[in-house]
């Protein structure tokens, strides 16, 4: 079964400094139909102004990643950590006992654009952990890339739960399948471009989420670069 949420359907905030489209129920939108899919609790799908930002906040027993597409996106934590974050970057920060940090565009002339993703961890109260790493266009170039998964093979991020995430980017076309193993679930969620699922015609900022499927093929339409959950 494919369960299709188009991106217009997605829950909205805008702030000025902030658009937000939110996929599952989060801060004041709430949609008992979607609050989360399996162990996926948030995927919001954020463009942040120039110079603009969320101040320092915190977080506990929540496993983040944050995929950037546009822009960078400048990141401080508790633990110490600083960096930024730039398209082709896998940000990955284990909330654990608990975690404050910040988040600001790194430019004053540009915006940024990213997914923030949160997955519940396979249990609570682990000590707070930092991440990253890069993966060029071309190793998710008309392949899927495995960037995050709980062993961390092939180079991917490690985390601390039973999902792994791809990226692949497509050209029109271009086809990429993926095999689920049993009792395994799925989310594909559209970052930019148009793709077919199954022949199901997914577009911009659209999702999916899947049960009781072997495989997925997800066939370019046009440029599209698109994440896919392997989620147990």
């Amino acid at each position: 079964m494919i369960h299709i949420r188009k991106s217009a359907d997605r829950g909205h905030a805008a702030h000025g400094w902030l658009d937000s489209r939110f996929t599952f129920s989060f801060a004041e939108y709430y949609d008992p139909q979607h609050v989360q899919f399996r162990t996926l609790r948030v995927m919001n799908d954020d463009r942040i102004a120039a110079g603009a930002g969320f101040p320092t906040h915190p977080h506990r027993d929540m496993e983040i990643v944050t995929y950037v597409l546009d822009g960078a996106l400048a990141h401080k934590d508790s633990m110490g950590n600083g960096s930024v974050i730039r398209p082709g970057d896998v940000q990955y920060m284990s909330a654990g006992t608990g975690v404050a940090h910040n988040e600001f565009n790194a430019s004053d002339t540009e915006p940024v654009h990213l997914y923030q993703i949160w997955m519940l961890p396979d249990k609570k109260s682990y000590s707070p952990i930092y991440g990253q790493k890069h993966f060029s266009e071309a190793e998710k170039r008309g392949k899927l890339r495995l960037v995050v998964s709980p062993d961390g093979r092939d180079g991917s991020v490690k985390i601390r739960q039973d999902n792994e995430l791809y990226a692949t980017v497509l050209g029109a076309g271009e086809t990429v399948a993926h095999e689920l193993k049993p009792e395994r679930y799925a989310y594909v969620q559209v970052a930019r471009g148009s793709v077919k699922l199954n022949n199901k015609e997914l577009e911009t900022g659209d999702g999916a989420a899947i049960s009781g499927e072997k495989s997925l093929e997800l066939t370019g339409v046009t440029d599209a670069e698109v994440l896919l959950f392997d989620l147990a």
